[in-house]
């Protein structure tokens, strides 16, 4: 199974603003940035992460995006459900005649809920505790960020 890039900028931009210190804002600018994504692509996946209340977007002159609650509190797998179209195959009988007595909808659906029950055991916290590595990657202008750029261009 493979994320939509949507869900995978939306988890990195999460893992991003799990990173600073609690409480600082950032902006979609930053985010673009250390990740090379398109700011139109960025700001639909942080108005999706806002409306499920997962960042916190503040208006104004000040203003910027955080995480809408603790780092600890956000279940990986919860993140993807909302944002990912979790419909592996087409099984409605306009599209697939076999449906009726069809048993491969079944397992893909138990594979899904592994797949997810496998996610809900981590949270954003997990993925940036004790991880200096990230840290560096994230906040020194790692040469690798600025070679993926460079790539890009």
């Amino acid at each position: 199974m493979q994320l939509t890039s949507f869900t995978d900028y939306g988890l990195r931009a999460l893992i991003y603003m799990a990173s600073l210190p609690a409480g600082e804002l950032t902006n979609i600018s930053q985010v673009t940035e250390v990740y090379g994504v398109s700011r139109n692509h960025m700001v639909k996946i942080i108005n999706q992460l806002s409306r499920d209340g997962v960042v916190d977007a503040v208006r104004g002159k000040n203003g910027g995006i955080r995480l809408g609650r603790p780092a600890h509190t956000i279940r990986i797998g919860d993140v993807v459900r909302a944002m990912e179209p979790l419909s592996l195959v087409n099984c409605s009988l306009e599209f697939c005649h076999i449906t009726p007595a069809c048993r491969l909808k079944l397992v893909l659906d138990k594979a899904v809920k592994s797949f997810l029950q496998e996610l809900d055991n981590h949270t954003l916290a997990d993925m940036i505790d004790d991880n200096k590595g990230l840290q560096a990657l994230l906040f020194s202008g790692s040469p690798l960020i600025s070679a993926t750029k460079k790539k890009e261009e």
